[in-house]
């Protein structure tokens, strides 16, 4: 892991931003890095593994809670509210991570020509170590980087060998499921890509339940299986996520970013604000500027 660990290192030393992550022009592809402990982090990421390189993070899903450090990947296999922190971290050892976005048609793709069927029940958050030809694959595709000709040519083939390795190693099972054709996770996740697209305009369940091509009593049923959310709740979080980058990070007003996300009303917007955060929007917004100013 110890080249990995250097890898990654020289990337986010090289193009992360203010906010510790470097996106690299492999879609899906980033390091992120962290230089000290952080605050709670909300989100609802896309399915994704995280191979830890130095320091450790905690992610909670609803009452389930994740500690992994260096040498552990994070496996993300559905569209899950999530909330995490990084717990260990520094100026001199800071918190190192690389992130992929899984590919769910690759995944489709890979589990047919396998013959490899979905096994039992899975948790959609998981930790586990990293098994070593999943670090040597990753290891090989940020190596690519270093040859900007090269990447439109080749990246294509390690994102393919990268996810084979993660079919076949521990968290092959999890992986299975997400990537079975026409599965219940797949017609989900049509309706969470219209959910992400248009989470700002009224979008009724039985829309959602068309795209995913079930009844809308039976996509209701199958939606909270794979989230853990009703699709409402689903679209409220995106909003209030979507609401809270644009005020900490582009100094958006509450309520400009409030209507901005489709809510009409500023008091329920503040409200919900608040069940999900803990704060109000205004004391959310001064807090990150105070946080900032001594840096």
């Amino acid at each position: 892991m110890t080249d990995l660990l250097e890898a990654v290192r020289r990337y986010a030393d090289l193009h992360a931003d203010s906010a510790g992550t470097a996106r690299s022009p492999i879609p899906g592809l980033a390091t992120v890095r962290a230089f000290a402990p952080s605050g709670l982090q909300h989100a609802i990421s896309k399915p994704l593994v995280c191979l830890v390189v130095q320091g450790s993070k905690n992610v909670t899903m609803g009452a389930q809670s994740f500690d992994f450090s260096a040498g552990d990947s994070l496996l993300v296999t559905a569209d899950v509210p999530t909330v995490s922190q990084v717990t260990q971290a520094s100026l001199a050892a800071p918190y190192l991570s690389l992130v992929l976005e899984l590919d769910q048609a690759l995944i489709a793709e890979l589990a047919v020509q396998m013959g490899a069927a979905p096994e039992g029940e899975h948790a959609p958050v998981r930790v586990s170590a990293t098994d070593v030809e999943v670090a040597d694959a990753a290891l090989r595709l940020l190596r690519l980087l270093d040859r900007p000709a090269a990447v439109p040519v080749l990246h294509a083939q390690l994102v393919r060998e990268l996810h084979y390795w993660l079919l076949v190693g521990r968290h092959g099972p999890a992986l299975r499921r997400l990537g079975w054709p026409n599965g219940p996770a797949q017609r989900v996740a049509r309706a969470v890509a219209l959910l992400r697209a248009e989470f700002a305009r009224p979008l009724p369940v039985e829309r959602l339940a068309e795209v995913a091509g079930m009844s809308p009593s039976s996509f209701h049923q199958h939606f909270r299986a794979v989230t853990s959310l009703s699709p409402l709740q689903f679209q409220k979080q995106l909003r209030l996520i979507e609401a809270r980058r644009l005020m900490l990070a582009e100094g958006a007003t509450s309520s400009t970013a409030a209507f901005a996300v489709g809510y009409e009303s500023v008091p329920q917007f503040t409200r919900e604000y608040g069940r999900l955060f803990g704060t109000t929007p205004a004391r959310d917004a001064r807090a990150a500027r105070e946080r900032v100013q001594p840096a």
